[in-house]
C-alpha cells in the first residue's frame, strides 16, 4: 500500500536554514512521550535532558535522561507550564534544542518564539505557524485559501451570541458549538434543538474562557455520522511536505480518543490521496515545518467528502501507529528537520505495510462512569511479544496523581492485517498489568470485540453508544482458584496439623475450613477451600451486595457457587493448578501496598494477567440510609470550579452543588437530600479525595457533614 499525493515542493517556502547539529536536546514534558523521545535520542547519540517538578523527581523520564533538572512544585502551573523555567533548564545543561512533546507548551507560539529569542531551536513549527492553527478561526480562514474543504459554518473574530445564534438556522441543525482556541474537546456542544442553543453557548463559553482564556466561539454543521480521521505530515526548511498516510481516530469518548489505528479502515488509495494532498495544503497555507497532524471530519456513507477540522501543530499521541506501517521514527524527523537537514525521503518513498492500532492506558474506572483513579502503581507488567509495542511513563512505585494527564502507557500493535492486529492487541492487553490503580485496559479489550470495531464501522459517537453495555471483565473461576492456592501453599508448613488438613466428609453449603476474599464491594468473590494444597475441594462464589463479610451462612453469602476439585504443585518458576482435572500452568506473584492495605495477587496464564487484591475483612453492605444522604464529599482529587447553589440556598434531590475538575473532567456533584447547604470550598480550592465540601441540613433539621 502506497501513500500518494501530488507535488512535494510548498510554493510559498519557510525560510531555509543551513543544516546543524543539535547535541543535546532538552525535553520540556514528562511521562511516556518524555520516555519515548529520550528513547530517539539516545539511538541517534543526542545528549538528553528531563526536567522534572517535586512529584516526578524519581519518575521513569528523570531516571532515563543523562541530565535531569528540578523546575518547581508539582503543580504544572508552577513547572512544566512556566517558560522561563524551560529555558533557564536548557541554557543551563547547555541545550541546543527543546523538544516539547504534546500537551503542555507543545502549542504555545510564545514558548517558540521565547526558544528562538534565546537561541535554541525548537523542535516544531513556527510561532506564526501555531498562532494561526492554534485560533480555529484564522486556521479555517488559511486552509479555505488553499482550497482545503471546510464544513459549512459561521467563522469570525468576535463572534456574539446573538449573531451565532442568528446564524443557526442558515447553517442547518444539528450545529457544533466549537471554541477558536484550544482542543481537546473542551467547550465543544452539539446542539439539536434551537431552544437550547442560548443555554450552550453560555455552558460553551465559560469553558473555553476558563480552558484557554479566549471564550470566542464559532458554529459548525454537524456532520451524520462522522468519522475522525487525521493526517501526519512532515515538512522541512527548504519547502518539501510529504504526509505519512491517515489514521483513524474515531473511536473517542468526549473528544478524547482511546483506540487508533492506521491506516484508516474506510478510505480508499483515491480518498487517501486526495486527503494526504488536502493535509499537505494546509500545511503549505501556514509554512509550516516539523511534524503535525491535520484532522479531518469524513461522512461515513461519503468519505470523499472531508472537511479539514483542525491542525495539531506538535506531534500526536497516537504517532506510534504511523511508524508502525511506514517503518520511520518521527521523532528522529523531528530533529532532523530542526537542524535544517531536507526530509530524507520524497512522497513516492512513502509506503504503508500492513496496519497497527493503538489503546490508550488511562488512571479510570470505566465501571464507574470513567471516574478518574489514582495511587501507587504497585506493579507494572508490559507486553511483549511478536508485533507488540508499548511507550510507558509509569513503573512499580510511580504515584498517579489528579496533577496530571490520566493516561499512563499506550499499547500498540502492528499485523499483517487489520484482523492480526486487533488479535495481538487484544491479546497483550490481557497481559498488561498496573496493579495498585485501576485502569481501562478491560474496556479497550471489550471495545476490541464490539462488532462495528471488527468490522470497522466507525463514527465518533460509536464508543458512547457501546460504553453502557460495559460491565468488568469476569474473572475465570480457576484464577481465583490459583491465586487461593498459592496462598494456601504459603502458608502450608505452618499448619501441619490443622484441623482442616483433610476435606473428608465436606460439602457445599457447609463451613468451610479457610475462606479467602479476593476484592471489595460487588466485585468481590470468596474462595473456600477444605484440604491441602495437593488435595482440596474449593469453592468459588460471587458475594451477594448487601451481605457482610461476617456473614455466617455461606449458603446465602454465595451467588451460584461452584465446586471444584483442585491442587497445585510448584513447577520451577510456575505454579501448575490442576482443577477438575484441566491442568494449567500461572506465574503468580505477591505484592503489596495496595489501596486497601492488603496484598494483591498478580495471576498471570495462557490466557491474560490479573490482579486480584486479598482482604481480610470485606464489608459489601449498602448504606443503611437508603434513601440518601446529606454528605456531600469530593469522590476523587481534583480542583473546586464553581458552586452551582448559594450559601444558605435550599436545594432539592437532584440538585447541582458543585462543579470540580480532575484529570481533565468537569465532575457535577449533587444534592442526595432536600435542605438547606452551606460549602466548606471554594472556587480555586484544590481538594482531596473524600475531603468535606459542604453540609446539607436536611428539612427535618438533620445535619450531615461531608
Amino acid at each position: 500500500m502506497t501513500a500518494t499525493a501530488g507535488e512535494n515542493t510548498a510554493t510559498t517556502s519557510p525560510t531555509s536554514a543551513s543544516a546543524r547539529e543539535l547535541a543535546t536536546v532538552l525535553v520540556a514534558n514528562r511521562g511516556e512521550i518524555a520516555c519515548r523521545i529520550i528513547r530517539t535520542l539516545r539511538d541517534n547519540g543526542i545528549r538528553s535532558v528531563a526536567v522534572y517538578s517535586d512529584a516526578d523527581a524519581d519518575a521513569p523520564h528523570v531516571r532515563l535522561a543523562d541530565v535531569a533538572v528540578h523546575i518547581g512544585p508539582s503543580a504544572a502551573r508552577e513547572s512544566y507550564l512556566v517558560i522561563d523555567k524551560i529555558i533557564g533548564a536548557a541554557k543551563a545543561t547547555g541545550a541546543d534544542g527543546i523538544h516539547p512533546g504534546y500537551g503542555f507548551l507543545s502549542e504555545n507560539a510564545d514558548f517558540a518564539a521565547a526558544c528562538e529569542n534565546a537561541g535554541i531551536e525548537f523542535i516544531g513549527p513556527p510561532a506564526s505557524a501555531i498562532n494561526t492553527m492554534g485560533d480555529k478561526i484564522s486556521a479555517r480562514a488559511a486552509v479555505e485559501a488553499r482550497d482545503v474543504p471546510t464544513v459549512p459554518g459561521l467563522s469570525r473574530p468576535g463572534l456574539s451570541d446573538e449573531e451565532l445564534i442568528a446564524a443557526a438556522p442558515g447553517i442547518g441543525f444539528p450545529v457544533l458549538i466549537k471554541p477558536s482556541a484550544g482542543g481537546g474537546g473542551k467547550g465543544m456542544h452539539r446542539v439539536e434543538d434551537p431552544a437550547a442553543l442560548p443555554g450552550a453557548l453560555v455552558t460553551a463559553r465559560r469553558e473555553a474562557a476558563g480552558a484557554f482564556g479566549d471564550d470566542s466561539l464559532f458554529l459548525e454543521h454537524f456532520v451524520d455520522t462522522p468519522r475522525h480521521i487525521e493526517v501526519q505530515v512532515v515538512a522541512d526548511k527548504h519547502g518539501n511536505v510529504i504526509h505519512l498516510g491517515e489514521r483513524e481516530c474515531s473511536l473517542q469518548r468526549r473528544h478524547q480518543k482511546v483506540i487508533e489505528e492506521a491506516p484508516s479502515p474506510l478510505l480508499d488509495e483515491a480518498t487517501r490521496a486526495a486527503i494526504g494532498e488536502a493535509a499537505c495544503d494546509a500545511a503549505r497555507s501556514v509554512g509550516y515545518v516539523g511534524a503535525g497532524t491535520v484532522e479531518f471530519i469524513v461522512p461515513a456513507k461519503e468519505p470523499e467528502k472531508f472537511y479539514f477540522m483542525e491542525m495539531n501543530t506538535r506531534l500526536q499521541v497516537e504517532h506510534p501507529v504511523t511508524e508502525q506501517v511506514t517503518g520511520l521514527d518521527l521523532v528522529a524527523l523531528q530533529v532532523a528537520v530542526a537542524a535544517g537537514q531536507p526530509l530524507p525521503l520524497s512522497q513516492d518513498d512513502v509506503t504503508l505495510t500492513g496496519h497497527s492500532i493503538e489503546a490508550r492506558v488511562y488512571a479510570e474506572d470505566p465501571a464507574a462512569g470513567f471516574l478518574p483513579t489514582g495511587g501507587t502503581v504497585t506493579k507494572v507488567i508490559e507486553p511483549t511479544g511478536v508485533g507488540i509495542r508499548v511507550d510507558s511513563g509509569i513503573a512499580d512505585g510511580s504515584e498517579i496523581s489528579s496533577l496530571y494527564d490520566p493516561m499512563l502507557m499506550k499499547v500498540i500493535s502492528h499485523g499483517a492485517d487489520r484482523t492480526q492486529a486487533l488479535e495481538r492487541l487484544d491479546r497483550a492487553l490481557a497481559d498488561t498489568v498496573v496493579a495498585g490503580v485501576g485502569v481501562n485496559v478491560d474496556f479497550c479489550r471489550y471495545l476490541l470485540q464490539v462488532p462495528q470495531v471488527r468490522a470497522g464501522d466507525l463514527d465518533t459517537g460509536l464508543l458512547d453508544r457501546v460504553a453502557e453495555g460495559f460491565t468488568a471483565t469476569r474473572t475465570p473461576d480457576d484464577v481465583y482458584i490459583a491465586a487461593a492456592l498459592s496462598w494456601l501453599q504459603r502458608r502450608w508448613p505452618s499448619a501441619q496439623g490443622s484441623p482442616w488438613q483433610t476435606p473428608d466428609g465436606w460439602r457445599s453449603g457447609t463451613p468451610a475450613a479457610q475462606r479467602i476474599r479476593f476484592g471489595a464491594g460487588e466485585s468481590s468473590q470468596l474462595v473456600s477451600i477444605v484440604g491441602t494444597p495437593e488435595r482440596a475441594e474449593v469453592i468459588v462464589g460471587d458475594i451477594v451486595a448487601g451481605l457482610s463479610a461476617e456473614a455466617d451462612d455461606e449458603a446465602t453469602a454465595h451467588a451460584e457457587p461452584r465446586t471444584y476439585a483442585a491442587s497445585a504443585f510448584v513447577d520451577g518458576e510456575r505454579l501448575r493448578v490442576v482443577c477438575d482435572g484441566i491442568a494449567r500452568h500461572y506465574l503468580v506473584e505477591v505484592i503489596g501496598g495496595s489501596a486497601a492495605g492488603a496484598e494483591e495477587y498478580v495471576v498471570s496464564g495462557d490466557s491474560g494477567t490479573w490482579v486480584l487484591p486479598r482482604t481480610e475483612v470485606v464489608t459489601t453492605g449498602a448504606d443503611d440510609d437508603a434513601t440518601g444522604s446529606g454528605a456531600v464529599r469530593a469522590p476523587m482529587p481534583g480542583a473546586i470550579i464553581a458552586l452551582a447553589a448559594d450559601e444558605g440556598a435550599r436545594v432539592e434531590v437532584g440538585d447541582p452543588l458543585l462543579v470540580m475538575e480532575a484529570m481533565k473532567m468537569e465532575h457535577t456533584l449533587t444534592a442526595e437530600v432536600a435542605g438547606t447547604v452551606s460549602f466548606a470550598v471554594a472556587p480555586g480550592d484544590q481538594v482531596t479525595g473524600d475531603q468535606q465540601l459542604a453540609t446539607i441540613t436536611s428539612d427535618e433539621g438533620d445535619e450531615a457533614e461531608a
